[in-house]
């Protein structure tokens, strides 16, 4: 019970330009309510009303509800009367009741992926006296409607029973619908609402065995729990792994007054943006709906319609409608309420320029009153991130170091990926047209259902609408395409933070989820067939679209290059060929970090020559098999050198076991046998020989080149030739011969006396010579203990940390996927310790060996080339760790760049 005891406060009130709270403090109340109350302070009209911190909802999992209500009962009581006492109102009152919102609010913004109630507090008596009221016996039932059509499916647990089927409440509306010969929900007349009332409430009773409650207190708390609950739901979960979000951060819930879009023609909701959010262009944008809550908006039932008239126009010209037909029937919220729109226009300015950043808002407006319901720093996409932050940087909103900051280094990979080639564009068969919601360019096969995204190597999403429940198909197809929707519906806003390309609203489509299905004009496709979209453009294209690599310029050049001015710590490449040496150096790589030489024998002409040397019983045969080799590797390496002119090279002498070189099926087997003239069985042999029970840990690195110093002969001649051929050509190079998986300091320096009498023969047979450096590949714990030592002999480590995480954990990394999905599952492990750097303990290691081993060499260079060297947190770490260097793939250099300088800005801070 002492957690209890040490929170002082679980909950925190907002409004009438007042609040408990600031956005400082959204760690305890969440994104959404620090924001709340944050707005209420600075005078923005906000909605009164309270929230219930993260604690609460930690204190929750760890205690149960009958503790968690004790607990927040009487502050919850007090939180509804401060309400009331500003709305005038009575929550539960039959004659002038109160009615609210519950709404969860992470740390950080998850949208769509919790849950929320609306009009909480209904019941048979509250909707006459609401209509009474508000002299709206319309708004009244179809408020009723809508609140048991949400609470139905948040607390109750109404959802659909299977895929095919929709959701059980719009199965009710769209009976109704049909037999009224209606389309849109806002045609239901009053009796139809009341009869949706009666039918929503009869599917209760019939699908949960219970009535649906009535007393708007047991509302309250249904609903309160349902949103605790959420947070450990399947969707929330998923997107907390996807984002690498800790389970034990909780969601606060955010409990206000409800305001009504939905109260007729001076009514209505929208969402908008104060920049926009694919794109980056400083223009304000969104979306409204006359008549409407604000579910509807992103729920893409019915699509909506443009906040500014320029908006509206945009989507006017994708939609192929003509200006008069605009503006008289598809009116911009600009044209239709312009006193509203200038308000809003006040207020998001201001929100932007409070937070310096691009804030995505939500609105309502009641009877020709605007109320903000939310802000919140925009879901964007990677190149409207690059383009908001140089942007602010040269509006003078934000200085250099809050530029580099706000952009969030893993969405930089968005930037990278293949775009479509505009001459393949040319020809390309557009089929239909929809909003672009997120840029990108993807081709992949259809699929119709989200559970079934990964039945392809590459699918696209085909959706009537997306729901959260979608949020995993989402994430594994190329891309989304919806029916319904416009920019800021479900499908929009999640694949804009997913960085997913996604088209919304395109009507033209006809889908039929049953026969699986889509329909354009005459032309039908089925699941399987290949079609491209264009989310730049909104265009949808049949068949597959060629693509090319991407490039280095415009905003992402500039903020690269800031990256550079204020990064300490250098990034290299892994690279083990002259191409991926370009690319990484046109990223803006540094030098190489690793380079494998093993990679190198498998092409077809030299794994012959390769196996000859393994099956050879003495030194001069192997010798003989090494020679036919050498021409091969001083080829690869002369291409390496001239890609990275000037850079350091680091190359990794051969480390896998030679039983990865031989064939291992009978009829490979039997072709070698009869290359080399020996017997299939001194084949079989060998192979036999070579094989080990554990790899990992066995003949393999420098435990290779120490029994067999001819193939470290081999491959020192190679670099070291390779490199003075080049600087026949004026071509500088600077290799670095990296010994691995070295244990003891006598494996390196035998090592090492091999390298070095071998370079210093080929220098006296050129008569020439050139610098270069010999060190080791820090990968065995011993080793890490043993730094001092080496680095007495060694001019440079370089930490593999794949190996020493496998060393360190004594996991398989081959092996761990049967369970490390498990250990994060139940809380074993936070994350796959191969992603991401464990710094508790294999962290710990390299520190250690970092320090000792610059307690013998203080300039001892020291850099990273496991896979950890792209991943955020781990260069992070390796900044503070204080290496020279870290190396990644090409593809992750610029993530690396941005974060190297944001470690060495934040050290300031």
């Amino acid at each position: 019970m002492e957690l209890l005891e040490n929170v002082k406060a679980r909950v925190f009130k907002f409004g009438n330009k007042s609040a408990d709270g600031n956005s400082s403090m959204r760690n305890l109340l969440g994104g959404k309510g620090a924001n709340l109350a944050e707005m209420s302070a600075i005078g923005i009209p906000v909605p009164p009303g309270f929230t219930i911190t993260t604690e609460v909802c930690t204190e929750y999992n760890l205690l149960g509800k009958e503790a968690v209500f004790e607990m927040i009962k009487d502050e919850v009581e007090e939180a509804i009367a401060n309400i009331e006492s500003a709305m005038g109102s009575e929550f539960g009152d039959k004659d002038n009741p109160l009615l609210i919102s519950v709404r969860s609010g992470a740390r950080v913004s998850m949208p769509g992926m919790m849950d929320t109630v609306l009009n909480l507090g209904m019941n048979d008596e509250v909707v006459l006296g609401l209509a009474k009221k508000t002299n709206n016996e319309k708004f009244a039932w179809d408020s009723y409607r809508r609140f048991i059509q949400m609470y139905g499916g948040v607390v109750l647990g109404m959802k659909p029973e299977s895929k095919e089927d929709i959701d059980p409440f719009e199965e009710i509306m769209e009976h109704l619908k049909e037999k009224r010969g209606i389309v849109l929900d806002t045609e239901f007349s009053i009796q139809d609402l009341q009869d949706l009332v009666y039918d929503f409430k009869d599917a209760v009773k019939k699908r949960t065995g219970h009535d649906f409650p009535t007393n708007p207190w047991d509302q309250l708390w249904g609903a309160v729990i349902a949103v605790f609950n959420s947070w450990n739901g399947d969707r929330a979960v998923y997107y907390r792994n996807m984002h690498g979000y800790p389970a034990d951060w909780g969601t606060a819930v955010n409990v206000q007054a409800m305001v009504y879009g939905n109260m007729g023609d001076h009514s209505g909701t929208g969402v908008c943006f104060t920049r926009d959010a694919g794109t980056g262009e400083n223009v304000f944008n969104g979306e409204y709906l006359i008549n409407a809550q604000g579910e509807d908006v992103v729920a893409g039932v019915r699509t909506p319609q443009q906040i500014t008239k320029l908006g509206s126009q945009r989507w006017a010209e994708l939609a192929k409608i003509e200006e008069e037909d605009r503006a008289e029937n598809y009116p911009s919220l600009e044209e239709l309420m312009p006193g509203i729109f200038k308000e809003l226009n006040e207020y998001q300015d201001i929100l932007e320029k409070h937070y310096r950043d691009m804030q995505d808002m939500e609105f309502t407006i009641q009877e020709g009153k605007l109320w903000i319901l939310q802000t919140r720093n925009g879901k964007r996409t990677g190149a409207a991130m690059v383009k908001i932050a140089m942007d602010l940087l040269k509006e003078g909103m934000i200085d250099e170091k809050e530029a580099l900051l706000l952009v969030e280094p893993n969405k930089l990979d968005e930037l990278l990926h293949p775009v479509f080639d505009p001459k393949a564009l040319k020809r390309a068969n557009i089929i239909a047209q929809g909003l672009p919601a997120s840029p990108g360019a993807a081709t992949g096969k259809i699929v119709f259902f989200a559970d079934e995204a990964s039945k392809f190597k590459s699918s696209i999403l085909v959706r009537i609408e997306t729901s959260p429940e979608d949020l995993e198909g989402m994430n594994i197809a190329k891309g989304i395409l919806t029916a319904r929707g416009g920019m800021t519906s479900h499908a929009a806003v999640v694949a804009r933070g997913m960085g997913k390309c996604c088209i919304s609203g395109a009507g033209a489509l006809k889908i039929n989820y049953k026969t699986r299905t889509l329909t354009v004009g005459d032309h039908e496709y089925h699941e399987g067939d290949w079609i491209s979209l264009n989310g730049s453009t909104g265009n949808i294209i049949e068949g597959k679209v060629a693509t090319k690599e991407p490039e280095l310029s415009g905003e992402f050049a500039e903020l690269m290059e800031l990256a550079d001015k204020y990064g300490v710590m250098k990034v290299r490449t892994n690279a083990d060929t002259p191409n991926d040496a370009k690319v990484a150096r046109g990223f803006g790589a540094q030098g190489i970090g690793l380079t494998r030489t093993e990679h190198m024998f498998f092409e077809v002409d030299r794994i012959k020559a390769m196996r000859e040397m393994i099956l050879a019983d003495t030194v001069k045969g192997r010798k003989q098999a090494l020679e036919e080799l050498l021409p091969m590797q001083r080829e690869d390496f002369e291409g390496i050198f001239e890609a990275m002119e000037g850079l350091a090279v680091t190359i990794r002498l051969l480390d896998p076991p030679l039983h990865e070189f031989v064939p291992h099926q009978l009829a490979t087997q039997k072709e070698l046998a009869e290359e080399m003239h020996i017997s299939l069985q001194a084949v079989k042999n060998k192979v036999a020989e070579l094989e080990e029970f554990n790899p990992m840990l066995g003949h393999r690195g420098c435990r290779l080149g120490n029994t067999y110093p001819e193939i470290t002969e081999m491959q020192t001649r190679a670099i070291i030739e390779a490199a003075l051929n080049l600087k026949e050509r004026g071509i500088i190079c600077k290799p670095e011969i990296m010994v691995p998986l070295v244990g003891t300091v006598k494996e390196f320096e035998e090592q090492e006396s091999i390298i070095r009498n071998t370079a210093d023969t080929i220098f006296e047979e050129r008569n020439d010579k050139i610098e270069y450096l010999v060190g080791t590949m820090i990968e065995i714990p011993r080793a890490a203990l043993m730094a001092d030592l080496i680095a007495e002999k060694a001019d440079f480590f370089s930490f593999g940390t794949n190996d020493l995480t496998q060393m360190t954990f004594g996991y398989s990394r081959d092996d761990a996927g049967k369970f490390l999905p498990i250990y994060i599952e139940k809380g074993i492990l936070k994350v796959d310790p191969f992603e991401v750097l464990d710094q508790e303990g294999v962290g710990q290691l390299v520190k250690i060996g970092t320090e000792r081993g610059r307690s013998t060499k203080p300039n001892l260079k020291v850099g990273i080339c496991g896979e950890h060297g792209g991943e955020p947190s781990s260069v992070e770490f390796c900044y503070h760790t204080g290496m020279d260097y870290v190396s990644c793939s090409p593809y992750r250099v610029p993530i690396a760049r941005l974060v190297s300088a944001q470690a060495a800005i934040k050290a300031t801070l």
